[in-house]
């Protein structure tokens, strides 16, 4: 992984960092943790992930259902909405929009370098019954404490929203804009007992599937209320690390290339114009030989395999080329669920 994003406030309000503007966080004497030195959480795993040299993303969700400002006391909330006219009280609104401002501004000033703001709750947009929250002014605030802030506004487009978010889904073809698939590791956001988490494999071939698209991966996992990863999640961030430490060249620093993918095969190109050709296994084997269409390798060059010191034996057909594996590699393979084919056209 290269960056990781936190969520330090959700749709409920509650905050895992200590802000100053509300009780409804986890450093309030009140919660028990606030007594533990690392109970600014949201500062603890920041300082962590950036110390092992990984990019910061804050996530932070707009709507607040614990606040007043947003759910009125006064009224019951109807929906995921705020249960007020906002027209009607205008001063109701102008306080939440002041709220949302300075937490916003206390993850910018007070948690270190930031690279991601990752706003969530797109329906607190303008176009949606008035709620607006004044993006312009958060983002030009945000970008005076983090230059070079990339801004994720999910789900209300324009100018804020720098890539795009698809939730729990994968395009069928490439988009044509900047993107990012969020996708649960398991089955929910939150932490389940006994949930039922995706195999390596459909992670693996989720991965390959999204970088040959031009997507970034954004995989979900919920920790316990001890505040510990299940065992099998990271069982399976060591699978995917151990298949990454044969493949990583194919996956970073790439770009997609048509057609993007050809039966088993996914494809992405270096940036000195050489093609990966992803073989993913459907029955997690390696066949003897892999044919591609879409390309072929330049005459007199050579096939390699990532993992593998010797080059392979390939041939040009008709339309495209076949690869030949041996016997010698198919015993004795790099990694497993997916193999990464190199050539120059």
């Amino acid at each position: 992984m290269r960056y990781v994003v936190f969520t330090t406030k959700h749709h409920d309000g509650f905050c895992m960092f200590d802000t100053k503007e509300t009780d409804y966080r986890i450093t309030d004497p009140a919660c028990p943790f606030s007594r533990d030195a690392r109970s600014n959480v949201t500062k603890e795993i920041f300082g962590a992930f950036r110390k092992a040299g990984l990019g910061i993303g804050a996530y932070f969700s707009k709507p607040d259902w614990h606040s007043p400002m947003y759910w009125w006391p006064y009224f019951p909330p109807l929906d995921r909405n705020m249960n007020y006219a906002i027209g009607k009280y205008p001063e109701r609104w102008a306080g939440f929009k002041e709220y949302t401002y300075r937490q916003i501004e206390e993850l910018m000033t007070g948690y270190g370098s930031i690279d991601i703001l990752w706003l969530d709750g797109g329906w607190v947009q303008p176009g949606n019954r008035g709620q607006d929250i004044d993006m312009p002014r958060i983002a030009r605030m945000a970008r005076s404490h983090q230059p070079g802030l990339i801004v994720v506004d999910r789900a209300v487009g324009g100018r804020y929203e720098n890539y795009r978010t698809p939730e729990q889904e994968v395009p069928a073809e490439p988009p044509g804009y900047v993107w990012e698939t969020c996708m649960t590791m398991a089955t929910s956001w939150s932490y389940v007992p006994d949930d039922r988490y995706k195999p390596t494999a459909t992670l693996i071939r989720l991965l390959v599937d999204i970088v040959s698209k031009g997507g970034n991966f954004l995989l979900n996992i919920g920790p316990s209320p001890e505040g510990e990863l299940p065992p099998v999640a990271l069982d399976r961030l060591r699978e995917i690390g151990a298949w990454m430490g044969v493949n990583a060249t194919a996956i970073y620093s790439t770009r997609p290339v048509a057609p993007y993918r050809e039966g088993a095969v996914r494809f992405t190109q270096m940036k000195d114009g050489r093609i990966n050709a992803v073989y993913v296994a459907e029955e997690g084997t390696l066949p003897a030989a892999v044919s591609i269409s879409a390309f072929h390798a330049k005459a007199g060059s050579t096939v390699t395999m990532l993992g593998v010191s010797t080059p392979l034996a390939w041939e040009r057909q008709a339309q495209g080329m076949v690869i030949h594996i041996p016997d010698s590699v198919r015993n004795n393979l790099p990694c497993t669920h997916a193999w990464t084919f190199r050539f120059s056209l």
